[in-house]
């Protein structure tokens, strides 16, 4: 299970990670970055959440299905 965890690093500013979780603890943490305005912030978010969207799998292989 992956997670984006928000922190105030020691600066004063927000940092963004992405967690992986397995059977409750951290095993894996990628530091996304850190930022100051809300702006910034909610890229980075962004930015985290592309990183959980592209380690997931899909649930069936369509590619055989595909007509293009």
């Amino acid at each position: 299970m992956a997670f984006i965890r928000k922190f105030k690093t020691s600066s004063g500013k927000t940092g963004i990670q992405v967690c992986y979780k397995e059977r409750g603890k951290v095993v894996k943490t990628i530091h996304v970055g850190s930022a100051e305005s809300e702006s910034a912030i909610e890229k980075l978010i962004k930015k985290a959440q592309g990183i959980i969207d592209n380690d997931k799998r899909a649930l069936f292989d369509l590619s055989k299905f595909d007509r293009s």
